[in-house]
C-alpha cells in the first residue's frame, strides 16, 4: 500500500502543472487545499510568502 488514497490523489491541471522543463508547479487551489504555508516561495503562494525577506505580505 502506498498511503496515497482517492481524497489525497493529486489532479494534473487541477491541482499542479509541468513546465517545460519538467518541474511539478503546485497552483494557488492545491495551496489552499492543503491548508497552510510551506515556505519555499512557491509561484502561486495565496498566503504572500516571501522567501527573500522571510516575511508575508498583507492581502
Amino acid at each position: 500500500m502506498d498511503g496515497e488514497n482517492q481524497a489525497n490523489k493529486l489532479i494534473e491541471g487541477e491541482d499542479y502543472y509541468l513546465t517545460p522543463e519538467g518541474f511539478k508547479v503546485f497552483t494557488e487551489k492545491f495551496h489552499l487545499k492543503r491548508g497552510h504555508c510551506c515556505r519555499s516561495g512557491c509561484r502561486h503562494c495565496p498566503y504572500g510568502y516571501d522567501k527573500n525577506t522571510n516575511t508575508f505580505r498583507k492581502k
